[in-house]
Order: C-alpha cells, then structure tokens, then sequence
C-alpha cells in the first residue's frame, strides 16, 4: 500500500465484527456527494471506441475525456474488465491491476479499493484462460453438480487475478430461438435453467465471487427474437416463466449482484422499472445485494428508450427504480446525476440507499479492511496458468456429457454410431466447420469475444478442430474445409462431395461461427430470421449426403451451433446426427470420444430442435392451442422434443409407483420407479418429470418440468428412483395475479423427453385455494438408490 493511502487510515475503516454495519454507516457520514457518486460507477479504462465493439453501441458510449488522474480523484466503484478487454498477459494483467488499485487508494481521501469485475459467461473471459463449453451445453448434461465444479474452477482462478465480481450466469429462459444470445442461456425450460444456473452461482460465490444474474428480467422474449426489441409478455407469463430461476439463484445459489435487463416490458425498460428491481426483488423476495446495469443499460434511457430528455433524468429514473451501479463506465452518475441532487431533483437518500449496498458487498470483499493488498495473489506467486490440465480435463467431461445424439439409423445392419473399427480406416472430415477451431467457441470465450478483434495476436489457448482431433483417432484421415458458415464456394462444395464418395466414413461439420453485432451467425446482436442453416451449409449437406449416398459411405453430420436449427429434411439421409452447442477448447477430443465409442454419449436437449425452418419459433412449453390442431394448417411441433437425446445403450423402466392418489394444496406425494441398463455399455439417463395440469383457472401449458435426475448405470445395473412433488410445484399465477396451488387433477410424467412418456400417475389435489410466493417450494428434491 501506499504511503499516501497509509495515511488515510486515520478514516474509521476497520470493520467491527460486533456491528459489521457499523463501518459502512460512519464511512457514509463522513463523505462528499462527489464521493459518494463517485463508488456508484465503474471505469473502463481499455474500451475501444473505434473499430470492433463488445458492448451494444459501444463506440458512442465509451468515451471518456477525462484523465485516469481525474477519474479516480474521489474514488472509484468498480474497474471493468482489466483481463477481459484486450489480449494481456494474465501476470501482466495483475500488475497492472495492483498499479491501478494503489493509485486509487492514493488518490481519494478513503483509500477504498475498487470492485473489479469481469465476465464468466464460457470461463473467464481472459486471454489464455480455459474456454469452457457455454451455457446451453451446461443445460445438456442435466449435471448441476457437474457445473458447480466448473464454477468453482472459474471463481478460483477470477480470485487469484484479483477479481472479485462475475458477470453470469444468464439465467434467460429461452422463448424464440431466433434470438442470437440463445447459446449463452441455458435452455428452454424455467427448472432447467433455475437449478443449473444456482449451481453455477453456488460455485462461484463458494470462492467469494459474486455472482451477478443475467438479465432481469424478460430479455430473452423480445418480439422476433430481435436484439434489445421490446417484450410482448403478461405479468402472468413473466412471472410462471421468466421469474423463477432468479428466484432459485438467490434463495438456493446465494447470488450477491442482480443486473438488469436492455429490453421494455409493455414499454417500461427494466432499468427504470421500480416495480420490478425494489418492489418485488427488494421489498418482496428480500434481495439485499446489489443492482448492476447492463452495459451502458442506464444512458439507453435516453438514448434508445426515449423515456429520460437527458442523461440527468436517466440517472435519475434508474437510482429510484433500484439500480446501484453503472456500468461499465461513467455516463450518468457522474456529473449529470451530481447537478440532479445539488439541484434538488433527486433525494441524496437515494444516493445513500445504493451506496450503503455497495460499500457493504465492498466491506465482504474485504475493501474496506486496512489488510487490503492491492496486489492479486498471483503476482506473490510469481506465476499463474489459466488453462491447467485439471481446468481442460473438466471442460472435456462437460463437453462430452453435452453432446446430444440426435438419430443413429443402421448401416451395413448395424447402428451407424459409435463407429466400427473397419469406419475408422478411411475417414473424411468436411464443412465450413472441420477445420475451424473457432466452432467450438461462443461468442464470450475470450477468442472469439475480444480475440478476434486483434488478428495478430494467436489464440491464447489451443483448441482443436474437428479434423486435427480426428488424426490421432482414424486411419487415413482426408479433410476438406469448404468456405465460411455463409459462404461456400461451389469448387469447394463439388470438392467435399468428392472427398465424401472416396472415404469409407464421411463427417459433416455444420453449424455456426460466434461473434457479436453482425461478426458472426450466432451471439449478442446475430438474431435471424429463421431457423435455416446459415448461408450455403443446407445446400452444402444436401450435395454431400447425395454424393456419400450414391457410394454407400457412411455418414455422420455433426452440428456445432449456438442454437438449434432445421434438420426435417436430413434426419432420414444422415447416418447420424450429433448436435453439439460450442462445447469448448476440448470441444473436438470430446466429440470424436464419442463418434468412436470411448464415450457413451448422455446429453439432452435443452431446446427443442425444429422440423422446419419458420415452424418452431418457440418452445415446448407452451399451451394447448399453441400446439399442433384442427383450427390451423401450421404444425409446429418440433423435429426433436426438449430433453430428447439417445445413447449407445438401452434402458428400462419398471415399478411405477405414487405415494398416493391424493395429497392436499399443502401436502407432498412421491413418485417412483426403477430404471435399468439393459444394454451392453454403460451410460446415462436423464430421468425426467413433467406436470400437466388438465383444468386450471387460467391457460395452462401443455407439460412443464418439475424435475429430473441424472442416472449413471453400470450395463445391467438398475437404480430406484424417487421424486418428492410438494404441492407448490403445482403453483401457476391465478387469475388475481397471485401465485396459488389450486384443488383437482394433476398429471405427472415420468419420462425421457418432452415427448416420451414411460408413466402417468394422476393426483387430486384437495383443499383450499392456496396462496404462496417467494418461499415456496422451489425444488423437487430426487433420491437415487443403486439396486
């Protein structure tokens, strides 16, 4: 620390363990109105505001003419993305970070260190940190304790680099997949993504990171899945839909930090809706961490919304909707939101409310302690490796685990997949997407996100591509890349068909490039307008899959993508098909592990997969008339159902059995049954349980899930199975806008997909009409016994 940040420690900064708050209110007492707006914003000292941009309007707003000396001469909240901004060195990184914090601390009269926060979407977003695979891969596995152990991965590394707050998880549910940030969601169901992401959260914030849920709330509904449009959505379907996972991430993740949402629910924008951010999050749910704004979120205000004349009044509306900090950097809580409260526009107690939770998840970082070190454990260690093996090796089971077989019809009287011995001697590897080691990234891995955007500097990890993996797998391996995602050359489509008639095994690699705002055909600002394969890849696999078929090779067509896309006219033609949602640097090793049977592969769908390109813009949870039906020509049902995924293995399901036929409005029921692999390999299956609520007050969806286990199983080894279904699991938002469980039938599930059913118990629920809320019942809590 600094001579001059020594000196300050005449300042009562030392907490006191009898009264923690004690610290935090004395601070507060002691300080300028500049000081204290100063700890409500972040700076962004690398933000680039020419050329390529990672942030929506970026160049426009970033801008900053003040000095770094000016910045932080009262102060300073938060430091944005000091990693993840440009490539450097993680050491170098740290150094510079240390720097920075001991010239804020020297700067103010306080010493108060900066937060420092930086995104965690796919792992850190830093130049040669682990790339794992990204969200909607997580969703696949239905393997939340595999997640929390990437978590805990991430948190400890953002830890040792000095970083103290991570932006994720997005906890959107999915509700067109036109939308380009489909691949940083989760899925398409609110208890997938609600139980994967507060595993996500729960590791995070077991290193002492914060957590900061993504994007409160609706943003992923925008009106033709386009990129910040607004939302056409009721109270009711917000809050049985959209609400629930953050409900789960805070009560059973433990998150710290809420940021809200781009989008206008029924034109009111999330950042100026108090209703939503103190109302409900503060005032009902009891949440007392803090209120980020999304990038810029606040000066969209003005500049997009339209709601504030100036960036005054968007300061203004955001401070008394419940927003405490900007970011990334300092647009309106500076100068505009100081003249606002000098002026009398706005309450200094509105500044105080969001500074006391600022300095108070500052004073849990240790921020606030006199035994603050601004210098990053790493750099006492000399050294730091942000892609150790036991961090690849992780990413790789999770790879794996996400991989979802589609279909595997039968060649040469047996199934295509896993590939024989004799597949493997002469083997074929084409697509936009063979040789491409960006085809395992999403558009927040750190390659793909900033790396992109600076051409000469290498990929900072190494990621191998699908025809690199397959040379130490197969015989004489061939490969033929053929162009872009959305262009391909018809030379290079001619070649491929003629690699594809040579080759005993042809793989198809098909799918999507990550980027953002146009850089890409999937990712922030990359919505589409339907659900066709991007640019030339439909044409390209409908020649290739006639050549291999016209020559008996066997074929295996491999999409790799950041949302699902339209596979009705090749599921019948292709030998096999195998979606993958950018699983990660070790991406390619993971999929040939189970082209060639080394895995078995285990993972689900977390979205539907459309038959058509225009015909499934939304999801399986939807209502009756949503559906396939006599009143229009229009069949939207889905080519591959939610939670779909086959094995190299069999399994079966015996001893159905419910608790009883009945339970009460405030009673639990349990169901069970026993699942055995009667295959020959071992595997996994993701036993899943859906409620169907034939008759409710309001419009009720077809099936929704309400829970689901994963089952590892020994060939021939057999697990009993149990579901305890308390009656809040039944709870849907009535006609008066409360959350109630309601008398009479019910139907469970047992199944392996939206659309395969193994058993059906029906309950009757009696008793009262029941009103419950945020603590409710949230989970469906599942025992799994080995026989």
């Amino acid at each position: 620390m600094t001579s001059g940040a020594a000196e300050k420690q005449a300042f009562p900064l030392a907490q006191d363990p009898a009264d923690p708050g004690a610290a935090v209110e004395r601070l507060m007492l002691q300080m300028t109105l500049p000081e204290k707006l100063a700890q409500l914003a972040g700076v962004w000292v690398n933000a680039s505001t020419d050329g390529d941009s990672v942030a929506p309007l970026q160049n426009e707003m970033a801008g900053d003419e003040r000095t770094w000396e000016e910045m932080i001469s009262q102060g300073l909240g938060q430091i944005t993305r000091m990693y993840g901004t440009v490539p450097v060195e993680p050491l170098e990184g740290a150094r510079r970070l240390a720097a920075a914090q001991e010239q804020i601390m020297a700067a103010s009269r306080f010493g108060i260190p900066a937060q420092v926060h930086e995104e965690c979407l796919a792992g850190l977003a830093a130049w040669k940190a682990t790339a794992f695979p990204v969200p909607l891969a997580w969703g696949a596995t239905f393997n939340p304790g595999l997640v929390r152990r990437m978590a805990g991965l991430i948190g400890g590394q953002m830890r040792a680099l000095g970083v103290h707050q991570g932006l994720a998880p997005v906890l959107d549910v999915v509700r067109d997949l036109r939308w380009g940030r489909v691949e940083e969601t989760i899925g398409e169901d609110p208890y997938l993504v609600g139980t994967v992401a507060s595993a996500y959260v729960g590791g995070l914030e077991e290193t002492g990171i914060v957590a900061t849920l993504k994007h409160f709330v609706g943003y992923s509904a925008s009106r033709a899945g386009r990129n910040h449009a607004p939302v056409s959505m009721g109270p009711r379907e917000l809050a049985d839909v959209m609400l629930p996972p953050f409900e789960m991430a805070i009560r059973h993740g433990g998150a710290r930090s809420v940021m809200h949402a781009y989008t206008d629910t029924d034109g009111v924008p999330a950042a100026a809706n108090r209703a939503l951010l103190t109302a409900l999050l503060r005032d009902e749910w009891g949440f007392t961490g803090t209120v980020v704004a999304d990038y810029f979120g606040i000066a969209f205000l003005n500049a997009t919304h339209g709601v504030a004349a100036d960036s005054g009044e968007a300061a203004a509306l955001a401070l008394a909707a419940g927003v405490d900090v900007e970011l990334p950097t300092m647009n309106c809580y500076g100068t505009p939101l100081l003249e606002a409260v000098r002026s009398g526009a706005v309450p200094e107690a509105l500044v105080d409310t969001a500074l006391r939770r600022v300095l108070t998840q500052k004073q849990e970082a240790g921020l606030l302690s006199a035994a603050f070190d601004p210098a990053p454990p790493a750099l006492a260690a000399g050294t730091i490796d942000l892609d150790p093996a036991e961090h690849r090796a992780l990413a790789r089971e999770i790879a794996a685990q996400s991989l979802v077989l589609l279909t595997n019809r039968t060649h040469d009287g047996g199934p295509t997949l896993p590939l024989p011995a004799a597949a493997l001697a002469s083997v074929g590897v084409v697509g936009p997407l063979s040789q491409d080691p960006f085809a395992m990234l999403g558009c927040y891995s750190f390659d793909a996100h900033v790396g992109a955007s600076h051409p000469d500097i290498p990929m900072g990890i190494t990621v191998p591509t699908v025809a690199e993996a397959a040379a130490g797998r197969c015989g004489a391996v061939q490969s033929a890349a053929s162009g872009t995602c959305e262009v391909i050359p018809e030379d290079r489509i001619e070649e491929a068909c003629r690699l594809a008639a040579a080759v005993d095994t042809c793989v198809i690699v098909v799918g999507d490039n990550a980027g953002l705002f146009g850089r890409g055909t999937s990712g922030e600002g990359n919505d589409v307008g339907d659900l066709q394969l991007p640019g030339d890849q439909r044409l390209l696999l409908d020649r290739v899959l006639t050549a291999a078929e016209a020559a008996g090779t066997r074929t295996v067509v491999v999409i790799l993508s950041g949302r699902p896309y339209a596979l009705g006219e090749f599921a019948d033609r292709a030998g096999a098909l195998v979606q993958g949602f950018f699983p990660g640097e070790e991406g390619a090793e993971a999929l040939w592990d189970v082209l060639t049977g080394a895995r078995t592969p285990t993972g689900k769908l977390p979205v539907s997969v459309p038959r058509t390109a225009g015909g499934q813009p939304g999801t399986y949870l939807h209502s009756s008339l949503a559906g396939a039906s006599g009143v229009s020509a229009l069949d939207p049902s889905p080519l591959f159902g939610f939670g779909h995924g086959l094995s190299y293995t069999s399994f079966g399901f015996s001893g159905h059995t419910a608790s009883a036929p009945t339970m009460s409005t405030t009673g639990t029921v349990t169901v069970g049954c026993t699942v055995t692999n009667t295959g020959s390999l071992a595997g996994a299956e993701v036993v899943q349980l859906y409620l169907a609520d034939p008759v409710g007050e309001v419009v009720r969806p077809v099936r929704e899930l309400i829970g689901y286990a994963r089952v590892e199983l020994a060939a021939g080894a057999s697990a009993e199975l149990e579901f305890t279904v308390h009656a809040d699991r039944t709870s849907f938002t009535g006609l008066d806008l409360q959350r109630v469980v309601t008398p009479g039938l019910v139907k469970l599930h047992v199944a392996t997909s939206s659309t395969a059913d193994v058993a059906t118990h029906e309950v009757i629920l009696h008793g009262p009409r029941t009103v419950v809320g945020f603590g409710r019942e949230m989970l469906t809590p599942v025992t799994v016994t080995p026989l």
